[in-house]
C-alpha cells in the first residue's frame, strides 16, 4: 500500500503540475471509484431482465466470460472444453430451477439445519463440548477485561509523561510489563480451545455420520440407488472438518466481539461521566451509523453461501475424477484413454477455477465498501465520539485552574489519559465491530457447508429407510402401473418376509418385478420357489437380469412389487454367500482375506487355527501362498494376486464359512444353532471365470458335498453338469424356469 501510495502522490504532483489542484484529482479518484462500484452493483440486475434472456444465463454464471485460466495454451482444444464448461454450468442452474430448491443462506432452513447438527455436536447439556465451551467463554471474558485494563494503563502512562513523573511512569510500565503474561496466554488459550472444539464437534459428526454410512448398507445405496450425492466421501472428509472448524471459529468470532462491546462500551460510559459529559450521545452515534452501514453492506453483499457450496461441488468433483483415474488406471492405460481422461480432468478444473474467479471477483468489490465502511466512516465516528466529552464537557472550575499551573496542567494530563484511553478503548470496539461485520460472510459461507454436510445425512436418513431419489426412465413404466411414484421418488411397495421355519429354508419369489435403481423394469414379474439342493443354473443375453436378480436376493436392490421369503439372518449373518467376478480384496494380512467380513476376534472365538486355514487353502489350490507368506504379513493383495487366484481366494472365504460350521459340528451343543447360522446358498456371479477348468470342477464337487445349494451365472457349458434347474432370461422381459434333463445336465460330455 505505501508503494502504491507514492505512486499515486507523483502522479497526482504531475497533474497540479499541470493545473489540475490535488483536491480535484482526489474528487476525481473518490468519485470514480463510486461510479464504478455502483456498475458493478447495477450490472448483474440490468442483465438478468426478462428482456436479456440469453445474458441472464451468462450473468447468473458469474465469471463465465473467462474461458480458461491463464496458464493454459488457449488453443481450439481449450476454448471447446469452455464452451463444453458453460453448456455443463448452464443445465445444473436449469436442474436446480427446477427442483425449486432452496438456495444456502440465512434463511430458516439454515437455522434448522444448524440446530440439528447442533445438537449431534452438543448431544447433552453436561458434556465434554460444553466443559470445552464453558472455559473457552471464561477465556474469551478474561480476554476483554484485559483489553480494557492494558488500555486504562497505557493511558496512565500517557498521564505520566506529560506530568514527567518518572516514578509513577516506571511503577506503571512494570505492571504493564506483568499483565503482558496472563494475557499472551489467555490469547494462546484461546486458540487452543478453538482448535480443540473444532475437533470435537468434527469427532462427534464423523461418528454420527459413519453410522448412517454404514446403517442398513447406505454405502452401497448411496452410490447406487440415490443420485443426490455424487462424492459422499468428500463430505464424508473435508466437508465435516471445513464446517467443524467453521463452526469453533465464529463462535469465537461472535462472542469476544459481543463482550468486547458491551464491557467497553460501559467503561466508555464511566470515563465520559468522569468528563461530566453526556453519555449518551456518542454511543447513539456510533450505533446509528453501524446500523446503517450494516444496512448498505447486507444490501449490496453477494450470495456467498451460494457460490461456496457450488465451489465444494466443483471442488469434490474435481476429486471424484482424480480417485476414478487412480482406481481404473490399468484399463485407461490399456485403453489408451489418457487423453479422454485428461480432458474431463481439465474441463473439471476449468469449472472449479471459473466458479473462484467468480468468488474473487465478488470479494473484490464487496471488500473495498467494506473497508471504507470500517476504516473511514468508522473512525471519522469514532473520532467524533473521543472528542464530544472533551469538547462539550463543563468544568466548573475552569476559571480557577487557568490561573492555577498546577492543576491546570493536571487537567490537561487528566484528559491527555482520558483521550488515549478512550482511543484504544475504541479501536478494540471498532476490531469488535470489524468481526462481527466480517463474520456475516462466515456465516454465509457456513451455510453453505451447512446445507452440505445436513443434506448429507437427511440423504443417508432417507436411503437407510428405502427412500431414493435418482434420475428416472420410468415415464411409460408409469403406465404400466409396476411401479408407483410419490413427489417424483418411487415407492417399494414389495415386502420382504423372513421365515422362521428351521424345516423351510427356501427362496421364493412371488410376482417380484426386476427393477433397475433407474426404475427399468428388466423383467415384469417374475415367481420362482428355490429348495435346498435345488441347484440353478442362470443364463441369459447381457443386460437381461441375471445379476440384478442377484442384488435383489441380497437386499441391495428395493423390491417394488410381490414378496421375497428369504430365511432370517441369525446374528447378521445370512443364509446366501455372494462371491463376484471381481472379489473385494481388504486391507489386511493373508488371514484376513481368508476369513472376511470376519475378524481376527471372531475366528479366535470359533477356535480355528492356522492348520484349518491351510486346509481351506488347498481346497482352491491356493496353499503355495500360505508356503510363501504366513498369515500374519499384511500386502496389497489386489495387485499381488491374479484374477483366478483373487477368484479362488473368494471360494475359500465361502469354504472358510462352512467349515468352520463343520468343524464346530463335532459339538453336540451347537447342533441345533448351525441348522440356522450356516450359508446355505451361493450366489456365484461369474466367479471362476479366470480359474481353470480342473480347479473349477473340484470347487463345484466340494461345495456340493459341503451342502451349498449354488445358484449360478456361467457361460461356461462344463458348470452345467453341476445343475439340477435353469432359469432362462430372453432379454425382453420374459424368463422360463425349468428343470435340467439328462442331456443338458451331460453337456460337457458331448463337448468333449
Amino acid at each position: 500500500m505505501s508503494v502504491l501510495s507514492k505512486y499515486v502522490d507523483r502522479f497526482a504532483e504531475t497533474c497540479e503540475q499541470n493545473g489540475l489542484t490535488k483536491h480535484a484529482f482526489s474528487y476525481a479518484l473518490i468519485t470514480s471509484a463510486i461510479v464504478a462500484l455502483t456498475v458493478k452493483v447495477t450490472i448483474p440486475y440490468v442483465k438478468s431482465s426478462p428482456s436479456k434472456p440469453f445474458t441472464s444465463i451468462q450473468s447468473s454464471n458469474g465469471c463465465m466470460g473467462s474461458l480458461t485460466p491463464s496458464g493454459t495454451d488457449g488453443s481450439e482444444e481449450d476454448l471447446k472444453l469452455a464452451e463444453a464448461e458453460k453448456l455443463l454450468v448452464a443445465q445444473q442452474l436449469k436442474k436446480k430451477t427446477d427442483k425449486h430448491s432452496i438456495e444456502p443462506g440465512l434463511n430458516n432452513e439454515f437455522l434448522k439445519q444448524l440446530g440439528m447438527l447442533v445438537k449431534i455436536m452438543i448431544p447433552k447439556t453436561l458434556c465434554y463440548e460444553t466443559g470445552l465451551l464453558s472455559v473457552h467463554t471464561f477465556c474469551l471474558i478474561s480476554r476483554t477485561f484485559l483489553s480494557i485494563y492494558v488500555a486504562a494503563l497505557e493511558g496512565a502512562l500517557v498521564k505520566f509523561i506529560v506530568r514527567k513523573d518518572v516514578k509513577q511512569f516506571a511503577y506503571v510500565l512494570l505492571k504493564w510489563f506483568g499483565i503482558a503474561i496472563p494475557a499472551t496466554f489467555i490469547n494462546s488459550m484461546i486458540r487452543f480451545l478453538e482448535s480443540k472444539l473444532a475437533l470435537s464437534f468434527r469427532t462427534r459428526l464423523v461418528r454420527h455420520s459413519y453410522r448412517l454410512y454404514f446403517k442398513n448398507q447406505n454405502y452401497y445405496r448411496v452410490s447406487n440407488l440415490d443420485g443426490r450425492i455424487e462424492n459422499a466421501d468428500h463430505r464424508l472428509t473435508e466437508d465435516i472438518s471445513v464446517f467443524a472448524s467453521s463452526v469453533a471459529h465464529l463462535y469465537s468470532s461472535l462472542t469476544k466481539p459481543c463482550f468486547d462491546l458491551m464491557l467497553i462500551g460501559l467503561a466508555l460510559m464511566r470515563s465520559s461521566r468522569k468528563m461530566k459529559a453526556n453519555i449518551l450521545t456518542g454511543p447513539a452515534l456510533s450505533v446509528s451509523v453501524i446500523l446503517l452501514t450494516a444496512h448498505i453492506l447486507r444490501i449490496v453483499s453477494p450470495k456467498f453461501g451460494l457460490l461456496v457450496s457450488e465451489e465444494a461441488n466443483r471442488y469434490g468433483y474435481l476429486r471424484h475424477i482424480h480417485s476414478r483415474i487412480i482406481t481404473n488406471a490399468e484399463e485407461i492405460a490399456f485403453y489408451g484413454g489418457h487423453k479422454v481422461e485428461m480432458q474431463q480432468l481439465r474441463q473439471a478444473y476449468n469449472r472449479l477455477v471459473n466458479q473462484m474467479n467468480n468468488i474473487f471477483s465478488q470479494k473484490l468489490w464487496f471488500i473495498m465498501l467494506e473497508q471504507f465502511f470500517m476504516k473511514y466512516v468508522w473512525s471519522g465516528t469514532g473520532m467524533i465520539m473521543v472528542s464530544l466529552p472533551i469538547l462539550t464537557g463543563s468544568d466548573a472550575g475552569e476559571s480557577s485552574l487557568s490561573r492555577d499551573p498546577v492543576r491546570n496542567e493536571s487537567s490537561v494530563s487528566e484528559r491527555t489519559q482520558y483521550l488515549t484511553t478512550a482511543r484504544n478503548l475504541l479501536g478494540s470496539a471498532a476490531d469488535a465491530i470489524e468481526r462481527l461485520m466480517s463474520s456475516y460472510k462466515e456465516i454465509v459461507a457456513l451455510a453453505g457447508y451447512t446445507s452440505r454436510v445436513a443434506g448429507m445425512m437427511d440423504v443417508f436418513e432417507e436411503t437407510a429407510q428405502g427412500v431414493y431419489s435418482k434420475a428416472t426412465v420410468a415415464e411409460n413404466n408409469q403406465k404400466s402401473g409396476i411401479i408407483e411414484f410419490c413427489n417424483g421418488k418411487p415407492i417399494a411397495k414389495g415386502r420382504i418376509i423372513y421365515t422362521d421355519d428351521p424345516d423351510n429354508m427356501s427362496i421364493t419369489l412371488k410376482s417380484v418385478p426386476v427393477v433397475t435403481p433407474n426404475c427399468d423394469i428388466v423383467v415384469p414379474n417374475l415367481t420362482l420357489c428355490i429348495q435346498p439342493g435345488v441347484h440353478l443354473l442362470i443364463t441369459g443375453p447381457n443386460g437381461c437380469g441375471k445379476s440384478s436378480l442377484f442384488r435383489i436376493l441380497s437386499g441391495l436392490w428395493p423390491i417394488y412389487a410381490g414378496e421375497l421369503h428369504i430365511p432370517r439372518p441369525i446374528e447378521g449373518v445370512p443364509c446366501m454367500f455372494y462371491i463376484p467376478q471381481r472379489p473385494y480384496m481388504s486391507i489386511g494380512s493373508l488371514c484376513d482375506q481368508i476369513i472376511y467380513p470376519d475378524t481376527r476376534d471372531d475366528m479366535k472365538r470359533k477356535d480355528i487355527t492356522e492348520n484349518q486355514l491351510r486346509n481351506i487353502l488347498k481346497m482352491v489350490h491356493l496353499e503355495h501362498i500360505a508356503q510363501r507368506d504366513s498369515f500374519d504379513v499384511v500386502r496389497d493383495w489386489k495387485d499381488i494376486l491374479s484374477g483366478g487366484e483373487k477368484q479362488r481366494m473368494a471360494v475359500a472365504r465361502l469354504f472358510y464359512h462352512k467349515y468352520v460350521l463343520h468343524f464346530l459340528f463335532i459339538l453336540f451343543i451347537y447342533c441345533f444353532i448351525l441348522r440356522y447360522i450356516r450359508p446355505r446358498y451361493a450366489l456365484l456371479d461369474e466367479c471362476t471365470s479366470a480359474v481353470s477348468i480342473d480347479v473349477e470342477s473340484s470347487i463345484y464337487e466340494i461345495a456340493k458335498s459341503m451342502g451349498i445349494t449354488l445358484l449360478t451365472i456361467t457361460h461356461r457349458p462344463t458348470l452345467w453338469k453341476y445343475h439340477t434347474h435353469i432359469l432362462e432370461f430372453d432379454g425382453l422381459g420374459s424368463w422360463r424356469f425349468r428343470k435340467m434333463d439328462d442331456n443338458e445336465q451331460q453337456k460337457k460330455q458331448f463337448l468333449e
